[in-house]
């Protein structure tokens, strides 16, 4: 079984972690609408993947009237 001879320290410890940082998001500009979006996924705003409609995408939809009826 593994054990360290000597005591690691908090210094050396975290020298060896410095590169686990997380990474910040790479987002992209939407080719249609030009909202950014995430790389390889559909424009959450227009509904457009590489230049075609994948996702039909509704204006608004108003609650008013079905409670009215």
């Amino acid at each position: 079984m593994a054990v360290p001879q000597n005591k690691v320290t908090k210094s050396r410890r975290n020298k060896r972690r410095a590169h686990h940082a997380l990474e910040g998001a790479n987002p992209n500009e939407c080719s249609n609408c030009g909202e950014l979006k995430r790389p390889h996924h559909v424009c959450p705003s227009c509904g457009h993947y590489d230049d075609r409609e994948v996702v039909a995408m509704v204006d608004e939809i108003d609650l008013d009237e079905e409670d009215a009826a």
